[in-house]
């Protein structure tokens, strides 16, 4: 079926609609104003909550959507991305649809609009990968794909703005709930303990390792567990579930037929001024220094590629980011996003150490683009 132009499919006057809001300019967040702002969400801070939303999000949105028809090598015509492309501008229309809002019950009609529209982009990073893998199929075995810095720069701006945005509606949608545990303020933790996040992450990929191979390495973690800080509990599991999982692949393939008994994989919190820095550290034998630079690109994975396993790219959330060479990158844009880091330093023939750099202080700006 032939690529169909977003002007083909949606109306002209919303083509023009999404220009003029992607020219605006976005408003940024920190993580401690919405801890602060969170905390006491009375009918009047939701009701300012939902009004900037509704003028916030359609900008954030719109951008994405004029960035979608314009990438270069074709990867706007394929198939996955002109999907991707289509809920973009589906989520536009509804909110440039929704009328000002003017009392709580207005906010409470946005808030499951806003719901839905988290729902329709569930399945973005999977549909996006599968974009860039009908690319790949299509292009000139020759080319280094590492080297496409064009699609690498794209992909990170596109994946950021997507955790700002699901942050953004996340957070309000949370801030509904009657009953919110202790020191949670939407999907903020004011008291969060990194070891243990970092204990149920481990837990998790742990337990994937056992059904992939039959067995897994130990893992040892090291820190004061009754150490905590405010960040968003979902954001670091995601983070440390990938480089784990990585780990422990790494070791367990190393060792899987040696008379050798793996080495644990270590993970150390440690708590300083500035920075929450988690190191987690194994002995699986290390990356190439000319390789170094290839896991944190997007189109590179020592994993199988599990895209070909799904065909419908729909709203179910239980598509896992490995295999397809997102995890390393996208982990590091989640750091990004709160003002911390993620490095990898590796020592071929050993091991690798991935250090996660978490900032506590709580007041960096999103990094808008």
């Amino acid at each position: 079926m032939a690529a169909k132009k977003a002007c083909e499919s949606f109306s002209k006057s919303l083509i023009e609609d999404v220009h003029k809001w992607g020219c605006m300019k976005q408003t940024g967040v920190s993580l401690r104003y919405m801890m602060e702002f969170g905390s006491k969400p009375t009918d009047r801070n939701l009701l300012i909550s939902g009004q900037f939303l509704h003028k916030e999000l359609p900008i954030r949105i719109a951008r994405r959507a004029i960035e979608l028809d314009t990438l270069p090598y074709g990867l706007s015509e394929k198939p996955a991305i002109l999907k991707v492309r289509d809920w973009y501008l589906d989520s536009f229309r509804d909110l440039r649809s929704f009328p000002e809002i003017k009392d709580i019950n207005d906010e409470k009609e946005f808030t499951q609009m806003i719901k839905a529209i988290k729902v329709r982009h569930n399945n973005v990073v999977p549909a996006m990968a599968l974009g860039v893998q009908q690319l790949k199929k299509g292009m000139d075995p020759k080319i280094v794909y590492e080297d496409l810095d064009e699609i690498h720069q794209f992909l990170d701006r596109f994946y950021l703005s997507r955790i700002r945005i699901r942050m953004l509606i996340g957070q309000h949608v949370e801030l509904h709930k009657p009953n919110p545990a202790p020191h949670v303020v939407g999907y903020i933790h004011t008291k969060m303990s990194p070891v243990e996040v970092a204990k149920n992450a481990s837990e998790a990929a742990r337990a994937i390792c056992l059904r992939e191979y039959g067995s897994a390495p130990d893992i040892n973690i090291y820190g004061d567990p009754r150490f905590t800080f405010p960040y968003v509990p979902t954001h670091l599991q995601l983070m440390v579930f990938e480089l784990v999982k990585n780990s422990l692949r790494a070791v367990q393939e190393l060792f899987m037929y040696s008379d050798k008994v793996a080495p644990p994989v270590r993970i150390i919190v440690a708590e300083g001024i500035e920075d929450v820095t988690i190191k987690i550290s194994d002995e699986g034998g290390g990356i190439k220094r000319s390789g170094l630079p290839k896991i944190f690109t997007y189109l590179y994975s020592t994993a199988k590629n599990p895209l070909d396993e799904y065909t419908d790219l729909g709203t179910d959330d239980r598509i896992t980011m490995a295999g397809y060479g997102y995890g390393i990158p996208i982990s590091r844009l989640y750091a990004k996003y709160f003002g911390g880091d993620l490095q990898v330093i590796s020592m071929e023939g050993y091991g690798t150490d991935a250090y996660l750099h978490l900032s506590r202080l709580g007041d960096s700006q999103e990094p808008l683009p």
